[in-house]
């Protein structure tokens, strides 16, 4: 376990940030597209943002549903609010309308926080679905505003700061919504103190963010990987913050790696295999990065060592989850161990537990369950998977792992994407990870078949290079020379891309439709 202190009983974590960073008033926190703010500059307009939420009349825990692409005015409005007692539903900027009339009734949320390039979406959403919705504020307008709604840098500069609510660490602070890429999104439930818990036990203490770093995540604020990497982490230390609105090609990465010489970088999977295929890939010599991370799907063994040969970097690879709001998992700097997701984060206990629910022995597959400071208090109005994924002290992940003689943990598969061929387990992940080794692969998804026989056998759905082929009995036989025989893809069909959610997570559900589609 960690020596890590904990945080008072009576917390707020708006107030804690902008205590820590009194000293700072001077020193840049947020460069976005538009320009850059101070910590002083930060701590005001937080400070008055939570005091015109109170002025038009929300109440402590009553939500507002935070709609906006990532800008200085995100990281206001998030605090502002925790600041307020408000409750901040973060969401996911690439969705549709209906999604967010789920949103809205699901949360009841009384105030909306958009950015304008999304307001009419939005206004889709909100006429789709009457609710208790009060008021619109609209973030970075360039035209004018809808009847009654809020300019939100006027709502600022216009309202007079307010003292932070004296909040219990242990109160609702803000939600996030699971991907729902399994059933409807679940609104999950976070605390004031869970933030403190991330940014103490893995920002400082395993990643080693420091106050002259310039940090720089691929991963959006709504994405908990995100909240964390550009938010809670790099302002609990003093560091500076490269804010993104666009969606995180490798040339809009690149064109800020050169530009503004970040020194941390956290990204995903996708993203890195999509960076080092892309010819405008810039050289060590361009860049200053020190450390970088990846989360949100385990990292291939193959994109760590060829990022590492490239830059000198390592890549940081572990595994959290909205539940878990950070990362739980993961190697270290100095430590890592690529093709694995290392080590319990210090503060955190895992168990690798079988079908009868007893832990596994070193090299079994096994279900994940965590234990740690900064689980979610529950799924919003959902008792039973509340109660499924939420065990007493542990949190069911919902992932299956292994665990070596040394420690060290190897991604196995979601548990509904695991197959079992030949009456033995096998990981769709290993299969994927072996196939994107070969030169002309660029992503790989595996799902379970039907042979003739009513069999399972493994398939394998292979994006190519741009400008590589590849035949399937080359591919096979490649696996074949790596793997154990019976986990081979039987299958192999090509395809120009891969479903994936608005978070880049492959969605082998939507293969195994269109499988049983085709069939």
């Amino acid at each position: 376990m960690t020596n890590t202190a904990a945080p008072p009983e009576r917390f707020n974590f708006a107030r804690h940030l902008l205590e820590l960073n009194a000293g700072r008033a001077q020193k840049t926190a947020l460069i976005d597209d538009q320009g850059s703010i101070t910590y002083g500059q930060l701590a005001d307009q937080v400070q008055r943002f939570s005091g015109a939420l109170s002025a038009l009349g929300l109440r402590r825990e009553e939500r507002v549903l935070l709609l906006m692409h990532d800008s200085s005015d995100w990281v206001v409005a998030f605090l502002g609010a925790l600041h307020a007692g408000v409750v901040p539903v973060a969401v996911n900027t690439l969705l549709t309308a209906q999604d967010y009339a789920y949103m809205l009734a699901n949360s009841r949320a009384h105030a909306v926080l958009v950015s304008a390039a999304l307001l009419p979406t939005l206004r889709t959403a909100l006429a789709a679905n009457p609710n208790e919705v009060r008021h619109l504020i609209v973030s970075r307008a360039t035209e004018a505003l809808p009847q009654g709604a809020h300019d939100f840098a006027s709502l600022v500069a216009q309202s007079a700061p307010a003292p932070a609510a004296d909040t219990h660490g242990d109160e609702p602070a803000f939600w996030l919504y699971s991907s729902g890429s399994t059933g409807a999104p679940k609104g999950t439930v976070h605390t004031q103190a869970n933030l403190y818990w991330t940014a103490e036990l893995y920002g400082k203490a395993v990643l080693g963010l420091r106050e002259d770093d310039l940090v720089f995540s691929a991963a959006k604020l709504f994405f908990a990987y995100g909240l964390g990497n550009a938010l809670s982490f790099p302002l609990s230390v003093g560091a500076s913050v490269v804010l993104m609105a666009e969606r995180p090609t490798p040339q809009a990465c690149f064109k800020r790696f050169v530009d503004l010489k970040p020194t941390v970088f956290y990204g995903a999977p996708t993203g890195y295999g999509g960076m080092l295929a892309s010819p405008d890939l810039p050289k060590k010599s361009d860049v200053a990065l020190r450390l970088c991370s990846s989360a949100g799907e385990a990292l291939p063994q193959d994109i760590g060592q060829r990022w590492t040969n490239h830059f000198g970097v390592e890549i940081i690879d572990g595994i959290g989850s909205t539940e878990m709001l950070h990362v739980f998992l993961s190697n270290r700097p100095g430590d890592v161990r690529y093709g694995t997701t290392g080590k319990p984060v210090p503060g955190y206990e895992i168990e690798l537990r079988g079908e009868d629910g007893s832990p596994v022995p070193d090299g079994e597959i096994g279900d994940l369950y965590i234990k740690g400071p900064s689980a979610a208090l529950m799924y919003w109005n959902n008792r039973d998977k509340s109660r499924d994924t939420f065990q007493g002290g542990w949190t069911k992940a919902g992932d299956k792992y292994t665990r070596d003689a040394d420690g060290y943990c190897t991604y196995a598969g979601r548990n509904d994407d695991m197959l079992k061929v030949s009456g033995i387990y096998v990981s769709p992940f290993e299969v994927e990870a072996t196939l994107v080794q070969h030169p002309a692969v660029l992503e790989a998804a595996v799902i379970g078949k039907q042979d003739a026989d009513g069999l399972t056998k493994t398939k394998a759905f292979v994006v190519l290079k741009a400008g590589s082929q590849a035949t399937e009995a080359e591919l096979q036989a490649f696996v074949k020379e790596k793997l154990a025989p019976y986990k081979y893809p039987r299958f192999i069909e090509f395809l120009p891309e891969l479903p994936k959610t608005a978070t880049g997570k492959i969605q082998r559900f939507r293969l195994r439709e269109k499988e049983s589609g085709a069939a």
